[in-house]
């Protein structure tokens, strides 16, 4: 049981430590990170009796491709909710980065409670492809989706877009990974489609990093160590 409990947790935990120690600005505190990990992980159970409730009253057919959207339109709008009204309302989100932090942390707190039961059910063998695909891919997919609702949050125009956006692409990138495993389920379908979700986040990260850094720029935050909070202080790894 120990085992699967850390097979479990060791590669969210892993895929949120890494995005977290990204913010070179200003870390969220800890509290706020432990906040959004359990609350996204406590998403899973409602999650998990909506679909159980649609798969037997036959209102979708398993591995259709109704079932397969709808599953992931489910999971996203769940997550989604956990970011607005946990982190994206809240004061700790304060540089266009957090969305990334938070984004990730909610997603990984759902995929983590989500690997653990899969685990738990189907055996230790599959801890690794666990890890490498839904664990990652929740990741990514929490990227994309801060990564948007930052825009929304420190974009005076526009903001409903940008909101619609953080919600309707990665459920539909979310979509798209679920009809691959699901209807190909091999490694030569699945793999491609995770190098450009890995692309298309790290792009995403290193957007927010830039957006960070002007957004500091522009709030006259510009010297290096400035300190902004009581032992924290403020640093740019991207120049120019």
């Amino acid at each position: 049981m120990l085992g699967i409990l850390f097979a479990g947790f060791a590669p969210g935990l892993a895929l949120l430590t890494y995005f977290y120690l990204k913010d070179k600005h200003e870390p969220e505190p800890v509290s706020m990170i432990l906040f959004t990990f359990i609350s996204g992980a406590l998403v899973f159970f409602p999650i998990a009796f909506i679909e159980y409730i649609l798969k037997a009253e036959n209102v979708v057919i398993y591995n259709s491709i109704n079932a397969i959207f709808s599953a992931s339109l489910i999971e996203e709008i769940f997550k989604w909710s956990v970011l607005f009204f946990c982190a994206y309302r809240s004061v700790e989100f304060d540089e266009p980065f957090d969305g990334i932090v938070y984004g990730t942390s909610v997603s990984l707190g759902f995929a983590t409670v989500e690997n653990i039961f899969y685990l738990m059910t189907n055996g230790m063998d599959y801890a690794l492809t666990r890890a490498i695909l839904p664990v990652s891919s929740h990741a990514l997919f929490g990227v994309i989706m801060g990564y948007y609702i930052s825009r929304a949050k420190f974009t005076k125009k526009s903001k409903w877009v940008w909101l619609i956006i953080s919600l309707l692409l990665p459920a539909l990138l979310h979509g798209v990974y679920n009809f691959l495993l699901l209807k190909a389920g091999t490694w030569l379908s699945i793999t491609p489609y995770m190098g450009f979700l890995w692309w298309l986040g790290l792009r995403k990260v290193q957007l927010a990093e830039k957006s960070s850094y002007d957004y500091f720029q522009k709030n006259h935050f510009i010297k290096q160590g400035t300190k902004l909070k009581p032992g924290m202080k403020l640093y740019f790894p991207i120049k120019g």
